[in-house]
């Protein structure tokens, strides 16, 4: 009889501690596949669309040059460029102007935030940039 018992505590043992490794093994996956998927959703500008090629090369020089050329660049091309590559290039010039002009800054943010949906590749920079400008 308690031949038994101990073979029954052994093989409860040896479950649990099979269920232990299963249960460890499921968690890393998990923990892998977010950080996969993480760095899949990580946006990057060039990514997005909306900018004509014929204007990347000057967009380049202006964000290089400072905020006061990126804001003749946009008033220049703001109507050459579309969402969701204008949005982003915006809240570059808000990041560029904030310490100068904040309020410019907050003004073009709101309407940035306003305009873009929440499923927009640029939301989740919003989001992150809203404590700041809000």
């Amino acid at each position: 009889m308690t031949k038994a018992i101990a073979a029954l505590i052994i093989i409860g043992v040896l479950y649990a501690g099979w269920e232990m490794f299963l249960y460890w093994d499921k968690v890393k996956n998990e923990q892998e596949q977010v950080q996969k998927a993480e760095a899949a959703s990580t946006v990057h500008q060039e990514m997005l669309a909306g900018v004509p090629q014929q204007l990347l090369a000057s967009l380049e020089y202006a964000q290089r040059e400072g905020a006061s050329a990126l804001r003749n660049w946009l008033k220049a091309n703001a109507s050459l460029i579309q969402d969701p590559r204008k949005a982003w290039v915006e809240l570059d010039y808000c990041v560029m102007v904030a310490k100068e002009n904040p309020s410019e800054a907050r003004r073009i943010f709101a309407a940035v935030k306003q305009r873009t949906a929440q499923d927009s590749p640029v939301w989740p920079r919003i989001s992150k940039l809203s404590r700041t400008f809000e």
